[in-house]
């Protein structure tokens, strides 16, 4: 999680042929025998966003998973505006390329997790991820990991742009990745979390551009400390390949019993 990973491409068949990476762990803290890290953990700056307060990652110009990247608090790659939407932004500075993680300050459990995004996410460079997920440092079941993700994994050649997933992504029946279209300027992504399954759903404008339902019931993750977090970071830590900036919006977080 907080190491580089040297891994072969995994090709996976879902509804699109296409190149999953055997390592894209989403987060993680430091780890803790990492005193300097941990202390910048607990610095960190909080944010308000959607009515909850969520934790601002930093490693402290340390390079943490995933990735592995330098995270920034820093105000200009986490803040809200005057809307009180969420801004996400990778940049560069003095050499280094800082990305970008929230972490809700509350654990939600079962229900429907949405995100809404004021962002075209559909062409990120190649080499950016947006990941909206769930996650426990604890690593039963898995982190508790869900995802919900934006990415080609470095290869521009890749037709698909998102996946959805149920750790772990090495069992092929956990991972699906789609097509969303350009042109959508927002869109809303969810997953309904429950005992007997986990349904994942994508709309833009109330027509759904994709869904799907995972039923493996051994497979389903039980709640337990996990928590709501938003990132954008770079896949193992490459720079863009455009060699520009990164900024997504996220308009609002819900959570719905």
């Amino acid at each position: 999680m907080n190491r580089i990973l040297l891994a072969s491409m995994l090709v996976l068949c879902t509804s699109a042929v296409s190149a999953q990476p055997q390592e894209s762990r989403r987060s993680g803290t430091a780890n803790p025998r990492d005193n300097v890290a941990v202390a910048a953990v607990a610095s960190a700056r909080s944010i308000s966003f959607s009515g909850i307060t969520w934790s601002v990652k930093s490693s402290a110009g340390e390079l943490w998973g995933p990735g592995p990247n330098n995270f920034s608090d820093d105000p200009g790659n986490v803040w809200v505006d005057a809307q009180g939407r969420l801004h996400l932004k990778i940049t560069y500075e003095n050499g280094v390329w800082k990305c970008a993680e929230v972490i809700a300050q509350t654990s939600l459990g079962y229900g429907t997790y949405r995100f809404t995004i004021d962002s075209e996410v559909a062409n990120l460079d190649p080499n950016v991820v947006l990941g909206l997920f769930t996650w426990n440092d604890d690593p039963a079941f898995n982190h508790r990991e869900i995802d919900i993700e934006f990415s080609r994994w470095g290869n521009a050649d890749d037709p698909t742009n998102v996946q959805y997933t149920v750790q772990p992504y090495t069992a092929s029946a956990n991972l699906q990745r789609w097509t969303q279209n350009a042109g959508y300027q927002q869109t809303t992504h969810s997953f309904r979390w429950t005992k007997n399954s986990i349904g994942f759903e994508s709309q833009s404008a109330g027509n759904t551009l994709k869904n799907w339902t995972y039923t493996r019931r051994t497979g389903i993750p039980r709640p337990g400390g996990e928590n709501p977090r938003i990132n954008l970071w770079l896949f193992r830590g490459a720079a863009p390949q455009n060699g520009l900036p990164v900024e997504v919006i996220v308009s609002k977080f819900e959570h719905l019993r």
